[in-house]
């Protein structure tokens, strides 16, 4: 069974090029599905699954207290495998046609304060550290800008130009798009690329803009840790991620009157419909605590 799954995960890498993030989530969910139909049958194949053992899966994470929106992952990332399967011939056609998934009530993004946010980017002041100078002027530009974790990580040398106050924005699978770097962020890009990046620097050869002790690139992993430490630092009681601060970037810049249009074209949206949603957030103070 798994040999299935691997075949799948391998086309996804290869073929679709999604990211290890996301085939590291196929892999947990197919795998899961694989040991549960093994458990249930000594000598399991793809081609023997049914429609009502499928069922019975679905049934069994709801009653193993799953949330809706990961049963609806797990939903996705099934009927994804058997159009895969489909397709090279494994299986005649899916057990699986029509099967709706789980609805998934979408709530509101949930931003700070700009008091909060004020805060939070206070604390790497507290440190004299070259990484507290890299994080200040990474949590400044993430805050300004409301550009994608991925795309702050996936910055290089090149791709900031202080002097045009632009930075440009490349992530696989994605458009490329610039970015305005705004005025209040360049004095901590330049102390950062004066005084902190040639400490952190270990490699010529490496053009990450943002380093690691080590001298590599800064993961998101690796980002997500340090907005989390800053959060606690600055005694903040929700939950703070780097999507905390684009949703932050949004709410304020429309409660502030930017136009819609505008701040669809910072976040990088395709659509208009995705950005209307922090209206409602500039409509209700009380939603985005400002």
């Amino acid at each position: 069974m798994k040999q299935g799954v691997n075949a799948f995960l391998d086309y996804l890498l290869i073929e679709r090029k999604l990211s290890k993030n996301t085939i590291a989530a196929y892999r947990n969910d197919l795998f899961q599905l694989a040991d549960y139909i093994q458990d249930k049958d000594p000598s399991p194949q793809w081609s023997k699954v049914d429609r009502q053992l499928i069922l019975n899966y679905y049934r069994d994470l709801t009653e193993r207290g799953y949330a809706r929106a990961t049963v609806a992952r797990k939903v996705a990332a099934v009927k994804s495998l058997f159009k895969f399967l489909v397709n090279t011939g494994v299986v005649k056609d899916t057990p699986i046609e029509g099967l709706p998934s789980p609805r998934v009530r979408k709530s509101l993004p949930q931003p700070l304060s700009v008091a909060q946010v004020m805060e939070l980017l206070k604390q790497p002041e507290k440190h004299l550290t070259p990484e507290a100078k890299r994080d200040k002027a990474m949590l400044e530009l993430l805050y300004a800008s409301g550009m994608r974790v991925s795309e702050l990580m996936s910055l290089d040398l090149e791709d900031i130009n202080l002097q045009e106050k632009t930075a440009s924005c490349l992530v696989r699978g994605s458009k490329g798009r610039t970015i305005t770097v705004r005025r209040e962020t360049i004095p901590s890009l330049q102390k950062y690329l004066a005084e902190a990046r040639p400490q952190l620097a270990r490699h010529k050869e490496e053009q990450a803009l943002f380093l690691n002790r080590l001298g590599d690139r800064l993961t998101r992993q690796g980002f997500w840790q340090i907005i989390k430490t800053y959060a606690k630092e600055a005694k903040l009681s929700a939950r703070v991620t780097p999507y905390t601060l684009r949703h932050s970037f949004a709410a304020h810049m429309l409660s502030q009157g930017v136009d819609l249009r505008s701040v669809q074209q910072s976040l990088g949206h395709a659509n208009i419909s995705t950005t209307q949603v922090y209206t409602q957030l500039a409509k209700h103070p009380s939603k985005k605590g400002l």
